[in-house]
């Protein structure tokens, strides 16, 4: 009996992706009822581990998913051991498995950096945390970092930062060989701003905090620092530094990576780069003393596009991951739970047939009336209870760097310098180190 029933309950669940099916996809589609794993086509076991061991696979998995989009349609199948991997590079597939998670959305594991926390009896902060214990920590960092002005009160603490970061530029012009206003590796540089923002913003909250526990509540104002929300949550201090730590880490990759693309495709087009620094100086003015608002950043749409065509083209996470806790319907495919499935951004947000050229860096793009592309083509910071915590303080550091660049250096590049492509090293970097001139204005 419980057979029977569990197998009509299976049914019924395939009878009903089948009628949502055109619904979801906003497409005629398949009337044919959904297919198994079994179904699914990709490439053989064999091929598959050749590809990631002897074909440099694992720094090119970005490519892979361009290349597997291509060969085998928007949804494959690939085999590592025991485990199997459903791939998804359509951007309405993207939304349909992403509007079917439950309250408590579950993605690959961290499993080495978690058991790297449990052996030293460190706490999970957000990023490694699972369950209802992600749950929690969710709910009480949401209010604080995703509100619409929530990076706003830290310009005055970031824009000290931008100022160090370009004093720092200056100084590292013409060390070795090359042109005098060349600096090298400036991802290197950016890496040490992103960790240097992150550290004032925590160590400023840190302070707030230390300063003002054991005191009355009427004396500790308004609170409007993470670490000392963190605090007021009674949470174990090992719970603050979790948090605090993978909150740091995720933030610094994302500002350097990303200011380190935007810098270097400005200087491949020169154009772009003029009619920003025309939009900067005309909303902000001249010279070296400009303090530019988050208000102020936020009211200029060419920077707000350059920051988003870089995001397109270079998104930090190439790809997000989902286990689902039922089974679920993407596209023509019924997937079963626990089946880890992988989101394949970095092939959307190259997609034809979303974005023209798509491998060019056009901004204007985000500027253009009519045919946009589809919402969950391009999803950098992710999407849902899951997306990315920190979104707004790291697109406020990435125009005030630019910026405030901008007004002061006319950025270009190396004289002779070799494209450079990116590779997966869990976040999409540059392949080899990125040199830049910077000159003055």
């Amino acid at each position: 009996m419980a057979q029977t029933l569990k197998l009509a309950s299976r049914v019924f669940h395939r009878i009903r992706c089948a009628a949502g099916l055109d619904a979801t996809l906003g497409s005629k589609g398949s009337k044919s009822a959904p297919r198994d794993l079994a179904d699914i086509p990709g490439p053989s076991t064999p091929g598959f581990l050749a590809e990631l061991f002897c074909k440099g696979g694992l720094s090119r998995l970005h490519e892979l998913q361009v290349q597997g989009a291509a060969r085998f349609g928007p949804v494959w199948l690939a085999s590592f051991g025991t485990v199997r991997t459903v791939y998804v590079a359509a951007p309405t597939l993207v939304e349909q498995l992403l509007r079917q998670e439950g309250p408590l959305p579950e993605r690959c594991s961290f499993s080495p950096w978690a058991e790297h926390r449990r052996r030293r009896q460190r706490a999970c902060g957000l990023l490694t945390a699972e369950g209802e214990e992600w749950q929690r920590l969710r709910s009480l960092l949401a209010p604080l970092l995703l509100r619409p002005q929530a990076a706003a009160r830290y310009a005055e603490t970031l824009h000290n930062v931008v100022c160090d970061l370009v004093r720092r530029l200056r100084r590292q012009r013409g060390l070795g060989a090359g042109p005098p206003a060349l600096v090298r590796d400036v991802a290197g540089e950016f890496y040490k701003f992103g960790l240097e923002a992150q550290h004032h913003v925590e160590r400023r909250e840190a302070e707030v905090a230390m300063k003002r526990q054991g005191k009355p509540e009427e004396d500790r104002g308004s609170g409007a620092h993470l670490t000392y929300f963190l605090f007021q949550e009674e949470l174990p201090a090992e719970s603050i530094l979790g948090n605090v730590t993978e909150l740091l880490l995720a933030g610094v990759d994302t500002v350097s990576n990303t200011l380190s693309w935007a810098l270097y495709e400005l200087s491949r087009h020169p154009e772009v780069q003029t009619a920003l620094h025309s939009e900067i100086i005309a909303a902000l003015g001249p010279g070296p003393s400009t303090h530019p608002s988050a208000t102020a950043l936020s009211q200029l749409p060419l920077l707000k596009a350059v920051v988003k065509e870089v995001l397109r083209l270079y998104p930090v996470v190439p790809g997000n991951s989902r286990v689902p806790d039922k089974d679920i319907c993407v596209g023509d495919y019924v997937i079963p739970k626990n089946t880890l499935v992988t989101l394949c951004h970095y092939a959307t947000s190259r997609d034809p047939a979303q974005f023209p050229e798509p491998n060019s860096f056009r901004p204007a793009r985000w500027l253009e009336k009519g045919t946009a592309p589809h919402p969950f083509a391009s999803l950098p910071f992710g999407f849902g209870k899951r997306s990315c915590m920190g979104r707004r303080l790291a697109e406020l550091e990435l125009q005030m760097a630019l910026a405030q660049i901008l007004i002061h250096f006319e950025v270009q590049p190396e004289p002779g310098a070799a494209p450079v492509k990116p590779m997966t090293r869990t976040v999409l970097v540059p392949e080899r180190s990125i040199n830049l001139q910077f000159v003055d204005r």
